[in-house]
């Protein structure tokens, strides 16, 4: 089964829209068939396991117990839970084991983990590789993604933006076809 890695905040409250929205992302995966992995811990990562959950999805949590001595656990949605021991073999084990990326709002943690997800869609035709698809859903993400694509020189379709989690959702599902076949 595909696997979708979904970033975004840790601190969203369950109240905020975001936190609503990134629940019925979650949703909308697990009833397309695709596991859904995330951080694993609070804010969207919980909602988009909590929404995956309620539908029978299988939900992976990445961890990192030694970055993160504060966060308590997993949050209580996640089906599997795979600890890192640094913050950048967790990015790589959510990012790089994934069949594609949706970034939800989020800060500087979310931002670098969808950095590292463009890169390796920049350098997958290098190994003849297809690139894995990216959605960036919400104004959160379009200054930030037009702004380096036109200042990096880099292929902007890489990144493709989403107006809500309903278009994301459709586009992963679509794009993850064409990866993975």
């Amino acid at each position: 089964m595909p696997t979708i890695a979904v970033i975004g905040s840790s601190r969203t409250q369950s109240n905020d829209q975001d936190y609503l929205d990134a629940q019925r992302l979650g949703r909308l995966l697990a009833q397309a068939e695709l596991t859904v992995a995330s951080g694993g811990y609070g804010g969207l990562m919980e909602a988009v396991s909590e929404g995956a959950q309620s539908v029978g999805g299988a939900v992976i949590g990445v961890t990192a117990p030694d970055v993160f001595p504060g966060r308590a656990r997993v949050n209580e949605y996640v089906t599997d839970e795979q600890p890192a021991d640094t913050l950048t073999e967790r990015i790589h084990q959510l990012i790089y084991h994934s069949d594609g990326v949706v970034a939800l709002p989020g800060s500087i943690g979310t931002l670098t983990e969808l950095m590292s997800a463009w890169n390796l869609a920049f350098v997958a035709p290098f190994s003849d590789r297809t690139p894995k698809p990216i959605i960036a859903v919400g104004s959160h993400w379009a200054g930030i993604v037009t702004y380096l694509t036109e200042q990096l020189e880099t292929d902007g379709t890489l990144v493709t933006l989403a107006n809500n989690v309903d278009d994301a959702a459709r586009m992963i599902v679509e794009g993850v076809k064409d990866v993975v076949g």
